[in-house]
């Protein structure tokens, strides 16, 4: 008996795929449907499925057509775009250049969005509609980046979605796009059940249905794979690669990411946050996070090739900065890192008036990133070396970033994953001081804020030459990184795993999506 069962589970991981559906086992909650309530990628990359935008970029994080056919710049304050004719929405409704003014002034305007994306419209003073199929977007100023941040925009419809809430948006009700798959039934943080859309513009994706389960437990994640319960997952636990790689039922398929994991610490007050203590568990009654020898202190007790190498078992790349080697606006004086200095970080911490250190609970999520929870007990140790006692708390990513957008904690792991391929975007809604009205800051969560660093991206955004505005921007990352804005760690590498039976193109920013999955040719 116990034979025969092996034996079919031999089997289903070589079979070929079900003719017309896919199972996908992804490790991050997709926490809500509205496709401009909360700017984090799970959410993005799900909203792909049902929703188009303007621009598409492809696996390289390069600019394609979409929704709309072509793109220029008309004046230095305006560019105009020709949309696709002959796309309609899941219930019918014409995709129109109206249909584009409603979407931009509704990402503007959700109501408790821990996440805006907003961020990417910052730029946009007005848009003029000069015909079903074409509108001109007028700017504040020269904004040379608006066609990829416009890529970051699912659209919608104004006739179906006026006054449409994001509660009706996750009961499915208002799950409407003109993209690749319809949604049918679903449970949010669990699984969506997706059907081809035979009207979508483009060519046709393989599977007429999806499964798209959210998996968040590594050992659960590939139990599932190597049982045949799904054909294919992302963020293969870095335990679990070398020996899915020997597997000749599986293949691997992998990219080396944009997502940037680090660290921040609470900048949001002046006075006593109930996660740091002096040694005797009494709140001090100064934000230690204010002084930047604090600041520089914790930065510098991080290893991070320890954290490379033995927490993240080789799968990622050290960094003390926001863009990897190669990319737009990285800087190559800041590589490598240097190692940890525990006596200069004990130095600075007395320098600072805390010669005997101080306590601190760290937070972070437990399902969120590869081996997320285990990276926050390693710094924690770290830091507990130069006399920062550090304890830890870890929850399920859905109830910690609440918390987090709240400025609940004191100090806690997060990341940014670039979607455009070049920092102003990452840089402005992680860093850039908070303005809800401004779409500025929509992710600083620590409410850092510095008026020269602001200057700097408002300098950057409305650079039209590539080679001053990245002179720019490495000039912002430069005093970023000085005034130790955030604490940088690793950047990713993204993995998926798959059975023999399917092929799939790993893409830079992460995103899983069904449409990057086919049958593997014979």
């Amino acid at each position: 008996m116990k034979r025969l069962a092996i034996l079919a589970a031999a089997l289903a991981l070589a079979a070929p795929a079900a003719a017309q559906t896919l199972r996908m086992g992804v490790g991050a909650q997709v926490t809500s449907v509205d496709p401009h309530y909360h700017n984090i990628s799970p959410n993005s990359a799900f909203a792909t499925t049902i929703f188009d935008t303007l621009l598409e970029m492809d696996a390289r994080v390069r600019p394609m057509p979409a929704l709309a056919t072509a793109w220029r710049a008309v004046a230095a304050d305006a560019w105009e775009l020709e949309l696709r004719e002959g796309v309609r929405f899941h219930n019918g409704s014409a995709f129109t250049a109206e249909d584009v003014a409603f979407t931009v002034e509704r990402v503007r305007n959700v109501p408790n969005s821990p996440g805006s994306y907003a961020a990417y419209l910052t730029g946009i003073r007005a848009i003029e509609v000069l015909g079903p199929h074409k509108l001109r977007v007028l700017t504040h100023g020269p904004e040379p980046l608006l066609p990829v941040n416009l890529a970051m925009i699912p659209m919608l419809d104004r006739e179906t979605h006026q006054g449409a809430t994001t509660e009706q948006f996750n009961s499915g009700q208002m799950a409407i796009g003109t993209g690749p798959y319809r949604l049918g039934s679903h449970a949010i943080g669990d699984r969506m059940e997706l059907e081809r859309n035979p009207a979508w513009f483009g060519a046709a994706p393989a599977w007429q249905r999806v499964t798209y389960r959210m998996i968040t437990n590594d050992t659960s994640r590939t139990a599932a794979l190597l049982a045949g319960d799904v054909d294919i997952i992302d963020q293969v636990p870095t335990s679990d690669i070398e020996r899915l790689a020997r597997d000749n039922r599986l293949r691997l398929s992998r990219a080396d990411s944009l997502r940037l994991v680090y660290f921040f610490l609470d900048r949001s007050r002046s006075g006593a946050n109930p996660f740091v203590t002096d040694n005797d568990g009494k709140p001090l009654e100064r934000n230690p996070f204010e002084d930047i020898r604090v600041r520089h202190a914790l930065s510098i007790a991080v290893d991070r090739q320890v954290l490379v190498q033995r927490v993240m078992e080789g799968a990622a790349r050290p960094t003390q900065q926001f863009m990897p080697p190669g990319a737009f606006g990285h800087m190559p004086e800041l590589e490598p890192p240097p190692p940890a200095d525990i006596e200069t970080a004990k130095r600075l911490l007395a320098e600072a008036g805390f010669p005997q250190g101080f306590r601190l609970t760290l937070h972070g999520p437990n399902d969120r990133y590869p081996n997320d929870s285990r990276i926050v007990q390693a710094v924690a140790q770290m830091w507990s070396r130069i006399g920062v006692r550090t304890q830890v708390e870890v929850a399920p990513y859905a109830s910690f970033v609440t918390r987090a957008s709240r400025q609940e904690f004191a100090a806690f792991l997060v990341s940014w994953g670039s979607s455009t391929g070049e920092p102003l975007a990452g840089l402005r809604a992680v860093l850039g001081t908070w303005n809800r009205e401004r779409g500025i800051g929509a992710v600083n969560r620590a409410r850092y804020s510095n008026s020269a660093f602001d200057t700097l991206l408002a300098e950057a955004s409305q650079e039209l030459d590539d080679g001053k505005r990245e002179a720019t921007l490495r000039r912002a990352t430069q005093l970023a990184m000085q005034d130790v804005a955030m604490i940088p760690t690793h950047l990713q590498v993204n993995i998926w795993a798959m059975r023999r039976g399917f092929q799939h193109e790993a893409r830079t920013d992460e995103r899983s999506r069904p449409q990057d999955v086919r049958p593997a040719a014979p």
